[in-house]
């Protein structure tokens, strides 16, 4: 590794290590799993042939070398219903902040992502091969620390996702809020058919402060089944009305959006 891209690693590391720390102690506090981190990445293309460059690069390229990089189980997904089609969502969970901040590095020094993915990585100006990108930095939630892959992931069987984002007034409201998923509002969705595949705090992105989770269904009629079952459980609804837990008092804004997995995603 030459000297400038040293640095620059050993930077990106230092700037986290203080924040993986201190979330590290929290968890040996309360004896916890140590929680992973996602990053979020949001490419927006413009219909036509960069979409297929899009699927090639992270096909052939991006997810081999991440993966030979140590990052598994990334997910590659094309939005069913939500605003700016064609916009394609990857998601990139870490073992450690450590792993965030050096994986573009590590990735980039692979001689086969560079060689398979030349037509993506060196497009020029005059045709782009996007047209902007957006990232979000979450750590897991206590309640659930790892990605949960869905079973219909091992052969590609038909699955949908679901996004959800809840904003919050004040950073206290947001803690509240994420303190009612880990004690209680987890198991519930657990029990009545809703499936997680990741809760994640957000740490560096937009609407702050928020939190993200992701759902898996076979379908939007076993998703509509679900979250019925779940809207009319006693449990939910008790949970839900409880002084400093209501709505009103914790979440601002809920924003939810659908996407359908790429046939070569690994979630």
């Amino acid at each position: 590794m030459k000297r400038r891209e040293f640095l620059k690693t050993s930077l990106a590391a230092a700037s986290v290590g203080s924040l993986a720390s201190a979330l590290n102690a929290a968890d040996e506090k309360h004896e916890s799993p140590m929680r992973e981190f996602y990053e979020l990445r949001l490419y927006h293309l413009r219909r036509g042939p960069k979409q297929k460059l899009f699927d090639d690069f992270y096909r052939h390229a991006a997810i081999p070398a991440m993966n030979r990089a140590g990052i598994s189980s990334v997910g590659i997904f094309n939005v069913m219903v939500g605003p700016d089609s064609p916009t394609m969502y990857v998601l990139i969970p870490h073992k450690s902040l450590e792993s965030f901040a050096t994986a573009n590095d590590r990735v980039h020094a692979d001689p086969e992502y560079q060689k398979l993915g030349a037509d993506f990585i060196n497009a020029p100006a005059t045709d782009p091969a996007y047209v902007r990108t957006e990232s979000s930095l979450m750590v897991a939630f206590s309640g659930i620390p790892k990605l949960e892959i869905p079973a219909a992931a091992n052969g590609n069987k038909g699955r949908i996702f679901e996004l959800r984002t809840y904003e919050s007034h004040s950073k206290k409201a947001n803690k509240k809020k994420i303190e009612m998923f880990n004690d209680s509002e987890i198991p519930i969705f657990r029990r009545t058919g809703l499936q997680p595949v990741f809760f994640g705090e957000t740490l560096v992105g937009s609407k702050m402060p928020n939190l993200t989770y992701m759902l898996t269904f076979e379908d939007m009629a076993a998703r509509e089944k679900n979250w019925r079952t779940f809207a009319t459980d006693p449990e939910w609804k008790k949970l839900s009305s409880t002084p400093g837990y209501t709505d009103p008092e914790i979440v601002s804004n809920i924003s939810n959006l659908f996407l359908r997995p790429t046939a070569y995603s690994q979630i």
